[in-house]
């Protein structure tokens, strides 16, 4: 198998990352992150990151000479990597005659040296047929984002509901259950739904209440909560006492979907080496259990422009060191946006998990173009 120009052993993974190297020639330089690297230099930083990302293992020089056709000896791959470690790219851990890449690494290997990698053909079409399942319930579909992901990149996923400065109301339903009980059942357009059981002053009919539930559905389709209580005078005597609830259930409903992020995966992330144990494995949990980290990182990425790749919390926050994170923003401006993310170990698959990122918060994206369209 081929990526680029270098060649990748067989592995468990069905895949290689796919790396900028095609047109650097041995005679050319890159530059990046204070670094001075030979195209050479640079396929192997690629190499250290890749076999590190698989085996969790320090990468020694006599196993990359032995796995890939180079054209140099194991003593220039040595002295190459020794000028990676010089360069802070690559560390050499313990004793160990291997090494790792460093956070520099890391970040110099993303922004210079990697392509994403689309999923598979089949990967994309099962995908969307899940997501064509559950288009009109937020909850389910935010849900399915998460686990979509966490099972796609075996690592954590996050997503936030999709953000709107105005809710607006698309349905409402009265429904007699017994006596003076009934159930409301409102729609906000994001898809958003809320039930609610009301106690009446006294017993009234089904036909009553479908004709107070239409009256409200004629009066108050696509108006935020501002502009219902604007219609208060049209409406009949019980609609406006409805009208006056759902304004209420609306103001409610906004502040839980801006708090709310849906999380999957923690058992993967716990599975890996680096977590399986000890004071690692503690904090990710806190991160997960406690969500303020996460609530940081969605105000602070939330308004990005493209993915994002954060590694070891970019030095801004210290529950997040030893990991990184792959972000994206879904949605429609201007109409409603969220974060879509996968959390994993920093020797995660980039290339793949960017790919698979990008590709739900599409989705998402068309989703709530969907819902919000005017």
């Amino acid at each position: 198998m081929f990526c680029g120009n270098i060649m990748c052993v067989s592995t468990e993974f069905s895949y290689c990352e796919r790396l900028i190297l095609s047109d650097i020639t041995l005679t050319e330089s890159i530059v990046g992150d204070g670094a001075l690297l030979t195209p050479r230099q640079a396929k192997l930083l690629a190499i250290v990151v890749q076999e590190y990302a698989k085996s969790a293992q320090p990468v020694g020089s006599s196993a990359i000479a032995q796995a890939y056709d180079l054209g140099v000896s194991s003593a220039t791959i040595r002295n190459d990597l020794a000028t990676l470690e010089r360069e802070g790219l690559l560390t050499h851990p313990h004793t160990s005659a291997g090494r790792v890449p460093t956070d520099v690494g890391y970040r110099y290997f993303v922004q210079h040296l990697l392509s994403e990698a689309e999923l598979s053909t089949s990967e994309r079409r099962e995908i969307r047929i899940q997501f064509s399942q559950a288009r009109q319930e937020l909850d389910q579909w935010l849900r399915l984002s998460t686990s979509v992901l966490a099972r796609t990149t075996q690592a954590a996923a996050l997503a936030t509901a999709p953000r709107t400065s105005i809710s607006r109301f698309k349905h409402l339903e009265l429904v007699a259950i017994h006596g003076v009980k009934v159930l409301l059942i409102l729609v906000l357009q994001e898809g958003t739904v809320k039930q609610q059981l009301l106690d009446l002053d006294q017993p009234m009919e089904q036909a009553e209440l479908s004709r107070a539930s239409n009256e409200l559905n004629d009066h108050l389709i696509g108006l935020s909560a501002g502009a219902i209580r604007e219609k208060y005078d049209l409406l009949s005597p019980f609609a406006r006492q409805v009208a006056l609830l759902v304004v209420d259930l609306i103001a409610t409903m906004e502040r839980q979907s801006n708090g709310q992020i849906y999380r999957d995966g923690l058992m993967q992330i716990l599975d890996t080496p680096e977590f399986a144990e000890g004071d690692n494995a503690k904090r990710i949990v806190q991160v997960f259990e406690e969500q303020s980290v996460l609530e940081q990182v969605a105000d602070s990425y939330g308004g990005m422009d493209d993915i994002q790749v954060v590694i070891s919390g970019d030095g801004r926050f210290a529950e997040l060191r030893d990991v990184s994170l792959v972000l994206s923003r879904y949605g429609v401006m201007d109409r409603a946006t969220g974060l879509l993310g996968v959390i994993g170990p920093r020797r995660m698959l980039y290339g793949r998990t960017m790919g698979a990122v990008r590709f739900v918060a599409a989705l998402m994206s068309e989703i709530v173009d969907e819902i919000y369209s005017p």
